[in-house]
């Protein structure tokens, strides 16, 4: 697992995103190896684990390359060159059913070490 990788699963959890996933992406894929998908509670939620996600990667020395979604949005994208981070509504990741949609890619669930 890469150390950006770590930083942003780290910190989606540490600000209490839901159900944080990684599909790895690097097989298909020639502009990024990895999808990360995590679940928001409300539209505030979304645009701070957006916010919050891109400090602790400036300061760990790695840049954001693009960010999708304004404040009233139920998906915020956050592109990070190698990894891009979906960070979704419940209602918006049912809809858009990312994982299902890459199901034949290895995903696998974030669980925090304890």
């Amino acid at each position: 697992m890469s150390e950006l990788l770590q930083i942003v699963l780290k910190t989606l959890d540490s600000k209490q995103a839901e159900n944080i996933v990684t599909i790895d992406m690097s097989k298909v894929s020639p502009f990024n190896d990895y999808f990360v998908i995590a679940t928001a509670k409300n539209v505030r939620h979304a645009q701070s684990l957006a916010e919050f996600l891109e400090q602790e990667v400036a300061k760990n020395g790695y840049a954001t390359r693009l960010r999708e979604g304004d404040k009233d949005s139920s998906w915020v994208l956050v592109d990070l060159n190698e990894i891009i981070v979906h960070i979704f509504l419940q209602e918006a990741r049912e809809l858009y059913r990312l994982e299902a949609l890459w199901a034949d890619q290895p995903q696998e669930e974030y669980q925090p070490e304890l």
